[in-house]
């Protein structure tokens, strides 16, 4: 156990910054589940209602460091294809 002032506001700082990137992280992996949902079931109308919401939450991820710049950009980049080849 941390015995310091500073060991214990430290512990406290990471459990409430672990708590933010845990749930910013599960919305990340929600709503790129939801977009792949869509993509499988071969809904092309709901998939590309899905686009918006879901680059934008993919966008604000790599922003906040959730997941890396290059990782959103594999991320949009796939979907996109996907959403692409089930419109043709």
């Amino acid at each position: 156990m941390a015995n310091t002032y500073s060991a214990l506001k430290r512990v406290r700082q990471t459990e409430r910054r672990t708590n933010y990137n845990r749930k910013n992280k599960t919305r990340l992996r929600h709503q790129i589940r939801a977009m792949r949902r869509a993509i499988t079931s071969k809904d092309a109308k709901a998939a590309l209602d899905l686009v918006p919401a879901t680059f934008s939450v993919i966008d604000r991820s790599a922003k906040l460091g959730i997941i890396k710049k290059n990782t959103a950009a594999r991320y949009k980049s796939r979907l996109h294809l996907r959403v692409k080849a089930l419109q043709a």
